[in-house]
Parts: structure tokens; sequence; C-alpha cells
């Protein structure tokens, strides 16, 4: 089963974030959701995620990982040497999760909001959860 990535739908950094995995996962693991659809508010549910939360949440195994745990394993599950990047999770979490705050709490002001989307490919579409249906769109 794919790894959730759950993301702020409304951010340009987590959008770009989002490109930056389709293009560095050639194997497909991980599967993506808006926060604010359908599909995401329903795996946040079921994972009993606060709506505090508005920023990156990876769903493994069934398990959710936050803030520095989510970027970490990401990282471990992409391409080439960005897998070495897993090895941040060495660093106290507190200490991670005090430097994703960072980001997390000035992305809008340092990348924006998004105005407009890019279109996935049909590829890319695939790996997108449905907002209907809470399932991955096959076309």
């Amino acid at each position: 089963m794919p790894a959730i990535v759950l993301f702020d739908g409304d951010c340009n950094f987590c959008d770009a974030s989002v490109q930056f995995i389709l293009n560095r996962d050639s194997t497909g693991n991980f599967h993506f959701a808006s926060l604010q659809g359908e599909a995401g508010q329903a795996i946040r549910k079921r994972h009993r995620i606060p709506d505090t939360v508005d920023s990156i949440v990876l769903i493994k195994d069934g398990v959710p990982y936050l803030k520095s745990d989510a970027a970490t394993r990401i990282a471990g599950g992409l391409d080439g040497n960005w897998r070495m990047l897993r090895f941040v999770r060495l660093v106290p979490k507190p200490l991670r999760d005090f430097g994703y705050d960072i980001i997390a709490n000035n992305r809008y002001r340092w990348f924006g909001q998004k105005e407009t989307c890019k279109l996935p490919t049909p590829e890319e579409r695939s790996r997108f959860i449905d907002q209907t249906l809470n399932q991955p769109t096959h076309q």
C-alpha cells in the first residue's frame, strides 16, 4: 500500500514539495491528498489528526507522521541521494521540529499562496487520491 502525503493545498511551498516528491519517486511510493479536500479530511479524521495540523503529514503503514518525522521519512523513500536525509532523524526531535516550525510558520509569507493549480499529467493524476471516493484515481 502506498504511503499518503497530506499537504496544504493553498501553499506554494507545499505544492512545490509535492512536485519535488513526484519527480523523485519513480516507484510510486507516495500518493497525495490536500488537507482541505474531502479525501484529506476523511483521512485526517480516520487517523485522528487534529485540525490544528496544517502542514505536511505522512501516513505510512497506517501510522501518521507529522512535521520533521514526515519530512525525513518522505526523504527516505525518494530516489537517489535524497534518501540520505533520513539520517536527519538522528538529530533530537525537538531541534528538528523547531527548524521545521520556522519554515512551516513562515511558508505563506516566504513562498506565497496559490492562485492557480498546475494540472497534473495523467500519470501524476493517478497518484492523487480522488476527492469523492477517497481512493487513488485511475485513468
